[in-house]
């Protein structure tokens, strides 16, 4: 049986004593309603692409794990949140985008026993008479424990519960959600993706994906880690549907938690990868989700001893259970992007050829995207701020007593408030979106919408990113992130970066770029560089850092530095240690300056103390997709 520490507190969190928590009031949120409806306004085609933000990781009612912890809101009702409309929290709070709304979204419960946790929970269904019904419906908390086991249980296993073989709440829940994609989907507005979760999780090694399909065309049911574990399966799957004119990607997220199995060098079959794997993977999944709720999969300190900000929003144990992670490798992105250029000099092929995306994993079919306005990932479980351990529970006067009496915070206070996905496409359709998708000129932000771009090229001079024509001449003569960049005899590559802050976050305080390399012995290395500064710092050009830019945030007030940071920062950069016959690739990453996390505004707001054991303020940040440099001797 697994441990459910991860599940603590779920005694009580079905019962109807929940109390909600005090929130402005719809007339309070009228300004802020009429806002929204003003912004969300139809999108031309521009040959020159719009950035539109939006989430691909999201649940609803019919994810066996947000029916349990409450959650009764539907796909319709995680439509309306993302088009800036109200909609209820599983503690009966009201839930709103504070700013502009998204303006796309894939809604992607589970596809293991999908809708079956709300069919066991009616009367007289045929699911209902499964022994732990009452457990499921009750207050009790060993009842719900117990059997909520059973599904955890069952995914590690990747066995299918005997009394549960009845797939006919999952067909209608899979329709539920193909209507719902249908009738809120507005192109040139807002568009939504028909998507799923493929929870693979043989022994709570995270091995998770969504799937995104690119148009109205899916099938009949989707495929699940209960029909096979085995990713290349799922792969296999997505060929075959591929072939019947369903086009989908596949999207791998949480690393961090697949204690090194997401980015193996091996098969499933323990074999080494060969290079028919690596085209059937690269096919099936372009893109990877670098960051969401769950912690931030780019790099960390042991992989990346030398970035200074590899730290952050760290997870370092499995997903749901209280057992530590204990290999690393194989686990985050940038170390994916260098094992696979490690790879394609063996096999002529990369299977980790990887654009990057983010999403926020919420289960409460609304994503809490902003530190300021932070109310919990999964219903009832984290749906206040004891029960996510901002604050301290009733019984105890300060987090002194808390933890003089031995007692620790849920993993709910682990948590972060992401995340965003980016996208630069001609219009908000789902042709358009689902294209740049696949051509990876895609961008992660941990939930801040800071705007990004990058290209790569050797007749961009003077480009200036801000303007229509220096974005026009960056198309021409340049590759976009996500692309490749062959190598030209006696020529070297120059990058040019632009990022734009979100007006509601913090200002910009540097972008970085990311380089990995492979050596002649085909051995592979990073490096971090700062390439621009704000508040007019210069790079310096032996430790290739910004100086610091004197930024801080009141964490009695959260009030943050209005003096410091850029608004914008622009930078056309020349790699000083570019070597032009090694594989290389590069991307951009953009610092904010700091703010208070969510659970710093959560103690404030209840005038006590924030939680020592957790970080105050953090730096928001966004990745752009890597550019991969190809030496000319290598290029087809």
């Amino acid at each position: 049986m697994l441990e459910r520490s991860a599940i603590l507190a779920v005694s009580l969190l079905l019962a109807s004593c929940m109390q909600p928590r005090q929130t402005d009031s719809v007339e309070a949120q009228g300004a802020a309603a009429a806002d929204i409806t003003a912004n969300a306004a139809a999108s031309p085609a521009n040959p020159l692409r719009n950035v539109y933000f939006g989430d691909l990781h999201l649940h609803t009612r019919n994810s066996f794990d947000a029916y349990v912890f409450n959650v009764r809101a539907d796909p319709d009702d995680a439509y309306a949140y993302a088009k800036g409309r109200t909609i209820k929290h599983a503690m009966g709070f009201d839930l709103r985008l504070t700013h502009a709304p998204l303006d796309f979204l894939a809604v992607t419960d589970h596809a293991e026993y999908l809708g079956v946790v709300q069919a066991i929970d009616t009367p007289g269904s045929t699911y209902s008479k499964v022994p732990y019904a009452r457990d499921l419906s009750s207050s009790e908390r060993a009842g719900i424990l117990a059997a909520f086991a059973r599904f955890a249980d069952s995914l590690s296993s990747g066995k299918r519960l005997p009394e549960l073989s009845d797939l006919s709440a999952t067909r209608s829940a899979w329709q539920e959600i193909l209507r719902s994609a249908e009738r809120n989907n507005e192109p040139g507005k807002f568009t939504t993706f028909i998507g799923y979760e493929f929870t693979s999780m043989p022994e709570v090694r995270n091995l998770h994906r969504n799937i995104i399909f690119s148009s109205d065309r899916a099938p009949a049911m989707p495929y699940s880690a209960l029909d096979s574990q085995n990713p290349e399966d799922l792969w296999r799957w997505m060929e075959q549907r591929r072939a019947e004119g369903m086009e989908a990607l596949s999207i791998p997220h949480n690393g961090n938690g697949s204690d090194g199995t997401m980015f193996e060098r091996t098969m499933w079959n323990g074999q080494p990868i060969d290079r028919a794997y690596a085209e059937l993977r690269l096919r099936n999944e372009p893109l990877v989700e670098i960051t969401q709720s769950k912690g931030q999969s780019e790099t960390m300190p042991l992989l990346s001893p030398n970035d200074e900000l590899a730290g952050f929003e760290l997870m370092t144990s499995y997903i749901g259970v209280s057992k530590p992670i204990t290999k690393f490798e194989g686990g985050y992105a940038r170390d994916a992007l260098k094992r696979g250029m490690e790879l394609e000099s063996q096999l002529g092929a990369n299977p980790y050829k990887l654009g990057f995306v983010a999403g926020s994993d919420s289960h409460n079919s609304a994503g809490a995207y902003e530190e300021d306005h932070y109310f919990s990932k999964v219903g009832a479980l984290d749906g206040s701020p004891d029960r996510r351990g901002a604050v301290p529970p009733a019984d105890y006067k300060s987090w002194d007593e808390f933890y003089a009496a031995g007692k620790t915070v849920p993993v709910s206070s682990t948590w972060g408030s992401a995340g965003l996905t980016g996208i630069w496409a001609e219009q908000n359709t789902r042709e358009s979106l689902f294209a740049a998708l696949r051509r990876k000129e895609t961008f992660a932000t941990t939930g801040a919408r800071i705007r990004v771009r990058l290209f790569a090229g050797y007749e961009i001079e003077g480009v200036n990113l801000a303007t229509d024509a220096g974005v026009r001449s960056a198309y021409m003569n340049a590759v976009p992130m996500g692309g490749d960049l062959v190598g030209k005899p006696g020529g070297e590559p120059r990058f040019v970066v632009i990022a734009m802050r979100d007006i509601h976050s913090a200002p910009l305080q540097r972008i970085q770029m990311v380089k990995g390399w492979l050596d002649t012995a085909g051995k592979t290395h990073e490096k971090v560089f700062d390439v621009v500064c704000s508040d007019g710092g210069a790079v310096d050009a032996t430790t290739q850092r910004c100086p610091d830019n004197g930024a801080t945030v009141d964490l009695s007030t959260c009030e943050i530095s209005r003096d410091k940071g850029a608004g914008q920062l622009q930078s056309a950069w020349r790699d000083p240690e570019f070597e032009p016959h090694r594989h290389a690739f590069y991307y951009a990453r953009v610092i904010e300056n700091p703010t208070c996390r969510w659970s710093t505004w959560d103690a404030i707001r209840a005038e006590v103390a924030p939680n020592p054991k957790l970080p105050k303020a953090i730096q928001e940040r966004a990745y752009t997709s890597p550019i991969w440099f190809i030496p000319t001797e290598h290029a087809d």
